[in-house]
């Protein structure tokens, strides 16, 4: 029998030979290439009783995609069932990804008469690290960080034994032969004492910011209740306002600061156990500075050994952020760590395991009752995605990714290993770390691309490695239209099969390349994976700065309002509000000569500006932006829920479709929303209640958008599917009002949940679009 999936290192050999032993099987076991193959000898209903176990009985981090079966000719050669050595070859088989720590070890940690009492290292077959420290295929453990480690008796007697649940559990340790932990100040000086973890614990409950290397790279700590050490924290880390990741010993702590639904409970104790986003509602506040100017907190429970040893003495939350300055890759390994947080970090809790990749902490949010991921890392990557129903046939494909929150793919044979979130390419360190990632890959799944995939816009540096690699590899590129990526990645995510009929597709973020040269960002297409045909947009706008528009939302706002309105008029019937008269000291005849010469000026059709032109204009995030997408969050924590629900449509700012793009697009034409927007201010409307009705009269729009472009659509097509997908489409309150108001329409609305919306998804998008163009020859 072979077994097909997340089958290695994930305890399912000992499983297999459990029930083997159980149902009166005879045979072998062993890894392999492929997954997972079994020889088994019995009678007909012995082998099916045995085959339902294994279906049934399947190992908590494992997952069985298939399981086929083949007649064997020879006769039993074994008297017994037993586990064999792994069998090299051309690796298919997925890395299982790093588990939180399972209830098991936990006791055993919190148990003084265990061998592994507060051992900050304990894990087994159910849990601990993978992707962090595998080397290479098969996942055996001279092939990851663990081999500079000899097993002592106790430990080699557990792994070598299966009824055991530590069998082959590659990272097995103990305090006699296992990796150690110390704490150390920032001049390099150990501390005394026997319990670093414990001490650790008593410097942050006194103000200390304490670098900890963790599961996948450092961690920087602080008291998230003590206002003076987060605000060093930021100010030493760089990070002006972006919120702070959370981490609190157990779900009664965070219930001080949150209460979370019965699903973001189910997340938070998942064993991928992401940061979960939820509202901060509870009777309790963390410091101003953990999250200022949004109404949510990341929370994570602790997900190693070394966590819950940190968290055990500490009542409230702490912030647990990424190990590194604003915009680096955090540090994996300890002399770098030394280097880079000694000016941030007042001590460094420390081991001697080394971690052969970067892998963040996830995030993950419920909407709609169903848990999203946001950006997928640990506990998620790389488990491979299976493809949908056609993409059998698919030739090996590496696919680069975008520019921001990158992630790279690689596809074959009907499946998709989506890599560990990257980060942002224009970092000089994390592009290092995305060339050393890819090479990586590579090797650890034995991947000889056949296809290069990657993204229209020229100026990508994942484009341009792509070609590289490519040249070098003598294969050929596919380039993959931005939205067209999203919109794939959301039909591949939901199934959609391959010769599936060509179906709606809405993608919204901040900027993509068109393939007409502009800047695209508020698409209406009709695609498939093998093509798209633009339907419709929103009113391209000026970028007057280019990316300077990104950083200073301002300038987008006189952009939109000189759109809408002349300045006369503008001032005319808008005299005295805040936004006339702050622009009103702008260099706008500047401005005006570099929107009218489209002088580092492009236009866009961008969603994500809108929202910034918006924001900007209510006074919020007005002069720049410390984080990307910061004033679309904080419009969206504005937003009065009450005026979203109570006040039906009648109050939503109107937009207008039209059909007055040069090409014959249908366009979404915001000049009435301007007006009624402004109308509100100068009324003296709240700001809350004005974005509220912005974001009702942009769902409302983008609805009837949908439903006049599926009105107008004939011949074969699925016109009543909608896939939404980009970045925009993480904005809760706007994702639910469209994907509700659609449903309600007729719709089949699909949306992301194993793949980030963001740009995180686009590297899958491009990879099943370069698989389908392949086996049809384009």
């Amino acid at each position: 029998m072979r077994v097909r999936g997340l089958v290695q290192g994930v305890g399912f050999r000992p499983t297999v030979w459990r029930l083997a032993h159980a149902c009166g099987v005879v045979g072998d076991v062993r890894n392999d290439s492929d997954g997972v193959l079994i020889h088994a000898w019995g009678d007909a209903w012995t082998l099916q009783r045995f085959i339902e176990s294994l279906s049934a009985e399947c190992p908590p981090l494992a997952r069985i995609d298939a399981i086929e079966r083949h007649q064997l000719s020879e006769a039993a050669e074994a008297s017994d069932f037993r586990i064999v050595a792994s069998v090299t070859g051309n690796v298919q088989t997925g890395v299982t990804p790093d588990a939180v720590i399972c209830a098991d070890c936990a006791a055993e940690i919190a148990t003084p008469a265990d061998r592994r009492y507060r051992y900050p290292f304990t894990n087994c077959t159910h849990c601990g690290p993978r992707l962090s420290i595998v080397q290479a295929i098969p996942y055996d453990r001279a092939n990851t960080t663990m081999a500079a480690f000899d097993l002592c008796d106790a430990c080699r007697a557990e792994y070598e034994d299966p009824a055991d649940r530590r069998f082959h559990a590659q990272p097995v340790a103990c305090p006699v032969c296992g990796p150690r932990v110390w704490l150390e100040g920032r001049h390099g000086a150990r501390a005394d004492g026997d319990d670093p973890c414990r001490a650790a614990s008593l410097l942050l409950r006194h103000g200390s910011i304490v670098a900890v290397k963790g599961l996948g790279g450092f961690q920087l700590a602080c008291d998230a209740c003590d206002e003076a050490a987060v605000a060093r924290l930021r100010q030493l880390k760089r990070r002006e306002r972006k919120p702070f990741a959370l981490m609190a010993r157990d779900l009664q702590a965070i219930r001080r600061y949150c209460t979370p639904a019965p699903t973001e409970v189910a997340l938070l104790h998942s064993a991928a156990g992401p940061i979960v986003i939820l509202q901060a509602d509870g009777a309790q506040c963390v410091a101003p500075s953990v999250a200022p100017g949004v109404g949510t907190l990341g929370f994570m429970l602790p997900s190693t050994p070394l966590h819950r040893l940190l968290m055990e003495s500490i009542d409230s939350a702490l912030v647990v952020t990424s190990g590194n300055t604003s915009d680096e890759p955090p540090c994996i390994d300890n002399a770098d760590a030394r280097a880079r947080l000694g000016r941030i970090a007042d001590v460094f809790l420390m081991h001697d395991r080394d971690i052969a990749r970067r892998v963040d902490d996830s995030v993950a949010r419920v909407v709609q009752g169903e848990p999203r991921v946001l950006r997928r890392a640990r506990g998620y990557a790389p488990a491979p995605l299976l493809l949908p129903e056609g993409f059998s046939e698919t030739p090996a494909v590496l696919a680069m990714g975008g520019e921001l929150k990158n992630t790279f793919c690689l596809a074959r044979n009907a499946q998709a290993i989506v890599s560990h979130h990257l980060g942002d390419l224009e970092d000089a360190l994390t592009y290092a770390d995305y060339r050393r990632s890819v090479a990586q890959y590579l090797r650890l799944f034995d991947h000889e691309p056949q296809t290069v995939a990657l993204d229209f816009h020229p100026e990508y540096l994942s484009r341009k490695i792509g070609y590289d690699l490519a040249q070098t590899w003598q294969v050929p590129v596919v380039e993959v239209q931005h939205h067209h990526a999203h919109l794939a990645a959301c039909m591949a995510e939901n199934g959609v099969a391959f010769d599936a009929l060509p179906m709606l597709g809405i993608a919204l973020d901040g900027l993509g390349y068109g393939d007409d040269g502009t800047l695209w960002g508020g698409e209406f297409m009709l695609a498939d994976y093998r093509g798209f045909t633009r339907l419709g947009t929103f009113k391209p706008v000026a970028m007057p700065g280019g990316t300077r528009a990104i950083e200073e939302p301002w300038r987008n706002a006189y952009a939109h309002l000189m759109a809408a309105f002349d300045w006369r008029g503008f001032t005319r019937q808008y005299a005295g509000l805040d936004v006339q008269k702050f622009l009103s000291r702008r260099p706008r005849a500047a401005l005006d000569t570099m929107i009218a010469q489209r002088v580092n000026s492009p236009l866009a059709s961008s969603v994500g500006r809108l929202f910034d032109a918006v924001a900007a204009t209510l006074g919020v995030c007005r002069e720049r932006v410390l984080y990307e997408g910061q004033a679309a969050i904080e419009l969206e924590t504005l937003v009065d829920r009450h005026a979203l629900q109570d006040d039906g449509d009648a109050d939503a700012y109107p937009f207008e479709i039209v059909s007055t793009m040069p090409d014959g697009l249908r366009c979404i034409e915001p000049r009435p929303m301007w007006e009624a927007l402004l109308d509100d201010v100068l009324r003296g409307t709240s700001v809350p209640v004005i974005a509220a009705r912005f974001h009702k009269g942009l769902a409302i729009a983008i609805v009837r958008m949908a439903e006049c472009l599926a009105d107008l659509l004939t011949g074969s097509v699925d016109a009543r599917s909608v896939a939404l997908s980009g970045g925009v489409f993480q904005n809760r309150i706007l994702f639910e009002q469209v994907a509700g108001r659609l449903g309600a329409t007729g719709f089949r609305v699909l949306t992301h949940r194993q793949v980030p919306a963001n740009d995180g998804g686009l590297s899958l998008g491009q990879a099943a679009v370069a698989a389908a163009q392949q086996r049809h020859g384009f």
